[in-house]
């Protein structure tokens, strides 16, 4: 301690020469009470900060472990919505070509079904036009039958005497008589 006053004092003579100057009596400058206080503020702040310190430095570790927990909790989920993702997109391929099958039976079953319903209309058709071809040509050998009754019958009517009337209806009852 007695070279620490000296030091002081070498310092203080030396800077008497100064505009500066240091108070040499320590009693008076309250040096002394400068650093009990100075380290009386360090010890109980070095507690107290220490704690403060320590009990922040345990909230950082317990946030950060938490955080991981949380960030392996995610990269689980991720995980499993990546798998989850990639069976959808396997369903969805399923699901496309089972439309698309689906939809070229159907197109195909429409199809078949066009062709069974043309034909079937073709045959309709056909039928219709042979029953009209056969109902035209009834009535043509009708009217061809009308016509040649009435020719046959103006004719006999030009060409039939009362003479030969009387033969006629002579004859007639002979072939009945001859039955009976």
């Amino acid at each position: 301690m007695h070279s620490s006053i000296r030091i002081f004092t070498v310092c203080a003579n030396e800077v008497n020469h100064s505009a500066i100057s240091l108070n040499s009596n320590f009693l008076e400058a309250n040096v002394i009470n400068i650093l009990l206080l100075l380290f009386g503020l360090i010890y109980v702040l070095k507690q107290f900060l220490g704690s403060a310190l320590l009990v922040r430095q345990n909230k950082i570790l317990s946030a950060i472990q938490e955080a991981e927990e949380r960030l392996q909790q995610a990269n689980l989920r991720l995980e499993e919505s990546e798998k989850q993702l990639a069976q959808t997109q396997i369903v969805i391929k399923q699901i496309e070509k089972e439309a698309s099958v689906t939809a070229q039976k159907v197109r195909e079953s429409i199809l078949e079904q066009g062709k069974l319903d043309i034909e079937r209309l073709t045959s309709a058709s056909k039928a219709t036009l042979s029953i009209a071809e056969n109902q035209v040509r009834k009535e043509i050998q009708q009217q061809i039958i009308t016509l040649a009754i009435s020719k046959v019958a103006t004719q006999l009517q030009s060409q039939v005497t009362p003479v030969i009337q009387s033969k006629i209806v002579d004859y007639s009852i002979m072939q009945l008589g001859e039955k009976i």
